[in-house]
Parts: structure tokens; C-alpha cells; sequence
């Protein structure tokens, strides 16, 4: 019997429990050594927590928890070092005050561990002189870790009059670390965005950003051969509860949570916390969505008015990534840093990444969750209609799909704060048509390239390829002379499916589709 540790995010708590762990301790002892101040980005449920727990392990001397792992033949001193292990996860109501009350909280209790006295009611002289008074009682450097940094500022990320007083506190808070250079031994620090070492780590120069880093790409996440190696019992019991081969359930396990490329020429990675719960329930649902509304991607979203039609293969610079968040230009690198899209290519003569959604779990999920905002506020209806658009879709009926799509915006009323309450365009209307298709158990693309151009829409089944032009107040004629002229299907002739080529007009007067012609 396997037990898979869902949501467990204490290394001990996992090897004591007899739970199923992917032995990821070679990348531990290599990051701290010789690492002092070190930093790693990744998207939230992807073991960041339990790699900091795992490191509190190592570094409080813990070689029995160690037994069997890689770890175990790396390392031949087991030192104990005394830890400070901070967690920042829990301070989201927006606060600096807050925020400052939970800090003195946790170095209170790191004072009582260590039978040490409050040395002031000031935050950063509380803490510099805090590892200065353990270093010389225990006569040993000082480890720090300090777990989801960014989780006070996100959830202020869009209100600069509470970002700025936030952002002052962390800032003042971490900045003894650079001057207790010759106190510490090791400083990591996890996050889902980087807020830049430029502003809030501005006294840490010498931290080394290792999220980026090829030699570290597979440190959080599982990786195919971690998979095969782990979870055969897992892949077996799949198999045998939804009526597939292992090889249909192996290709059902990349598609869905496979796809994550923390940096180029890197090898992909599952969602650690998708894949597991597949496992434990036999089942391939959507987990990670389920864990949180992305709230704050909604709201940078419509602060930088992106166009979702274009975010699949969408184009950043090497730059960007480097960007402080709070003074980003684009929403492209918090979407990287949030999962929600990856690294498809990289062109090494232009620095450029192509970025992409990193398989079927995220893109539907985020259609999903941004509904509410960019289509129609109350999601049940649009279930109802997508679901009518894939039975038809399932029968290869586009007539029905494109009929229920049209009586769904056609009954949409205009709602502040959605697509249907923007100036009309063609672009506006192709952004409604892809969210619904999205939905779908089909590959959707929109603004494809192609030698001549751009194609509205390009949509995949098992059985056929779909390639649609939309017209606003045109015609369908001219879509469909379009897609011939720019030869926009050439390219799938050798695919093997059925290829069907689709015109549609949208109204802006009626803000729905008024016709459709299919050759």
C-alpha cells in the first residue's frame, strides 16, 4: 500500500509516516555547498515548502530521516546547526501591521528554542541581534530559511498604498542578513515571484538566484524517469479504474500535468501536487486550480490589458524575467513564475523565450477561473453551453457547437467588467470564442502564425482539425477566401485528420454570431 503524502509539506512528517517521497537530497547538498544565500523561485503546490523543510532537516543534524537517500552518501560530517525556519504563508490579510505582529511572533518563538532574550521592540534589531545571540551560545553559525517571502506582498501586489509600506518592513527586516555574513552558514529563501533583489533584497547583493538555473531546474516538480521509478503501483491502479492501457494512462498523466520548464534545454516536469493526487485517487481531475482563485493574476491581468487569445506562445526577453514584479511592464514573467504558463524554446541569439501553457490541467483550469471576469459573471451558464459545444464537438458537429455558441453570447447581458463590456472588436470576439473553447477536451490555438500571416483559430480533436477565420460585420465568404488565400490549412495536409475550414461573422449590433459557413 502506497501512502501518498497530499499536502504534506514536513519532510519528517513524510519519512517517519512511511509516505511515498521522490528523493530529491542530491540537489540539497549540492545548493549548499558551497551556497550561502541562495533563492529559488517556483509555482505554489510545487514542493517549495517541503524542500524548505527539508533542508531544516539536514541542517539540524537529522541523519536517521536521511536512510536510504543520496543524501546519505554525500555527507559524512552531519553537523548540527541551529536553524531560524520562517513561514510567510499565513500573512495575506494585507497589513504591515500584520505583518510586522506575525515576524515578532516567530522570532519570539525562536527565542524561547534558544533561551534567548528579546533584545529589542524593534523588528530588524530584534532579529540581527537574535542570530548573533545563538551563533556565540551554541558556538555555530546560523542557518536561515525563510518560506513563501512573497506571500504578504502578492496579495497587496496591486494596491501601491499598502504595497509600499509592506514592501519598507520586509525590506528592513532583511537587511542584517548581509552584515551577518560571518554568523550565518546557509540563507535560502522560496517564493512564487521575484520582487526583485533589487528592491526588497537590495543589502543582499551576493544572493544567488538559482530558479533559472539549468543544474536546478528539476529540484521541485517530478520528472519522467522520477515517475517511472516512484509510482508504477500508482500508474497501474489508473490503468485498472478508468479502463486504459499503461501507455494511454502515461500519456494521459503528460498531457494533463506534465509540461513545466524551469529553464532552457531542461528536461519537463509534473506538478508534484497534481500528480500526486491522480495517484491517490485514480482519478485525472483538475487539482490545482481547486487550491486557490488566482485573484491576483486577474487583477495584473486587466492592469495590462493582456490579450488571452495571445498568451499560448507568447514572447518575453531575458530581461523581463530579471524585472522587479512590483515594477513589472508585463504580466508574461509572473505568469511564468506563477505556473500558469512555461518555457516552450528560447532563442539564444535574441535572448527571447517562447512561453506557452504547460498542459491541459493549467489552460483549462485558467479558463475557468478567468470567466467569471472576461465573459460572464455567473460561470454556470457558460458550463451549460460549453458543455453542449463539446457532446457536439464529440460527434464532430460544428454546425451544433457553433449554434450553441451563438445562443450563449447572444443571451449574455453586458456586464461591467467583462469582454462583453469592451468597445466591440474582432479581437474581443475571438477572446470569448477561445475561452469557451478551451474548456474543451480539444486543442484550441488563436493568432496562429503561419507563412502569410495569422489565422484566428486553430482547433484540434481526435478526428479533425478545424481552421476558423472570424469576421466582424463581414462576410463569411470573405473569411473563408482568406483562409485560402493566406493558405492557412496547408500546413495540417499531412496531419491525417479531416481538415475543416470555418468562416464566421460576429455582429457587433447583436454581439453574437450571426453566420457561420464551413468548406
Amino acid at each position: 500500500m502506497v501512502y501518498y503524502p497530499i499536502g504534506i509539506q514536513t519532510f519528517e512528517k513524510i519519512r517517519k509516516g512511511g509516505f511515498l517521497y521522490v528523493d530529491k537530497t542530491k540537489y540539497v547538498y549540492d545548493v549548499c555547498h558551497p551556497g550561502q544565500f541562495v533563492f529559488l523561485s517556483r509555482p505554489r503546490r510545487f514542493g517549495k515548502s517541503l524542500l524548505t523543510s527539508t533542508f531544516d532537516a539536514y541542517f539540524s543534524g537529522r541523519k536517521e530521516l536521511f536512510k536510504g537517500l543520496a543524501i546519505e552518501k554525500l555527507e559524512t560530517e552531519w553537523k548540527h546547526y541551529p536553524v531560524l525556519h520562517f513561514d510567510l504563508s499565513d500573512i495575506k490579510k494585507g497589513t504591515a501591521e500584520e505583518c510586522e505582529l506575525n515576524l515578532h511572533s516567530q522570532l519570539e518563538d525562536f527565542e524561547r528554542t534558544y533561551g534567548c532574550e528579546k533584545a529589542s521592540d524593534d523588528l530588524t534589531i530584534r532579529f540581527r541581534e537574535l542570530v548573533k545571540n545563538i551563533s556565540r551560545k551554541t558556538e555555530s553559525q546560523v542557518v536561515v530559511l525563510i518560506d513563501e517571502y512573497d506571500a504578504p506582498l502578492l496579495t497587496v501586489l496591486h494596491d501601491s498604498e499598502r504595497l509600499e509600506p509592506m514592501r519598507t518592513l520586509l525590506q528592513s527586516f532583511y537587511s542584517p542578513l548581509k552584515k551577518l555574513d560571518q554568523y550565518l552558514r546557509f540563507v535560502f529563501i522560496t517564493g512564487i515571484s521575484k520582487f526583485s533583489q533589487l528592491s526588497i533584497f537590495s543589502q543582499i547583493n551576493n544572493l544567488k538566484n538559482i530558479s533559472m538555473n539549468p543544474k536546478y531546474a528539476s529540484i521541485c516538480g517530478i520528472t519522467e524517469r522520477e515517475m517511472m521509478d516512484n509510482f508504477q503501483e500508482g500508474i497501474d491502479e489508473l490503468g485498472k479504474a478508468n479502463n486504459l492501457t499503461k501507455d494511454e494512462v502515461l500519456a494521459k498523466l503528460k498531457l494533463k500535468y506534465d509540461g513545466y520548464h524551469f529553464a532552457y534545454h531542461s528536461e519537463g516536469v509534473y506538478n508534484p501536487f497534481s500528480l500526486l493526487s491522480a495517484m491517490d485517487d485514480s482519478a485525472f481531475n483538475n487539482y490545482w486550480f481547486s487550491t486557490g482563485t488566482p485573484t491576483f493574476l486577474v487583477k495584473m491581468l486587466k492592469r495590462f490589458h493582456t490579450d488571452l487569445t495571445k498568451l499560448d506562445g507568447s514572447e518575453a526577453g531575458a530581461d523581463d524575467f530579471d524585472a522587479p514584479t512590483e515594477n513589472m511592464h508585463s504580466v508574461l514573467p509572473l505568469f511564468y513564475q506563477s505556473g500558469y504558463l512555461t518555457i516552450k524554446a528560447y532563442d539564444p541569439i535574441l535572448s527571447n523565450y517562447t512561453l506557452g501553457y504547460p498542459n491541459e490541467e493549467v489552460k483549462v483550469g485558467l479558463m475557468h477561473a478567468l470567466l467569471p471576469f472576461y465573459v460572464v459573471k455567473d460561470p454556470v451558464e457558460a458550463r451549460t453551453a460549453a458543455g453542449k459545444m463539446y457532446l457536439a464537438l464529440r460527434k464532430d458537429d460544428i454546425d451544433e457547437a457553433l449554434e450553441a455558441a451563438r445562443a450563449f453570447f447572444a443571451s449574455i447581458p453586458y456586464q461591467e467588467g467583462t469582454l462583453q463590456d469592451a468597445p466591440t472588436s474582432e479581437g474581443h470576439f475571438t477572446a470569448m470564442l477561445y475561452v469557451m473553447f478551451s474548456f474543451l477536451n480539444v486543442y484550441v490555438y488563436t493568432q496562429v502564425r503561419t507563412a502569410k500571416g495569422r489565422m484566428d483559430i486553430l482547433m484540434k480533436t481526435d478526428t479533425t482539425i478545424y481552421v476558423m477565420e472570424l469576421k466582424l460585420d463581414g462576410t463569411v465568404e470573405e473569411a473563408l477566401r482568406q483562409i485560402d488565400d493566406k493558405g492557412y490549412a496547408i500546413p495540417y495536409e499531412a496531419d491525417g485528420r479531416r481538415i475543416v475550414k470555418v468562416g464566421i461573422r460576429f455582429s457587433s449590433e447583436e454581439r453574437t454570431i450571426t453566420e457561420w459557413k464551413i468548406a
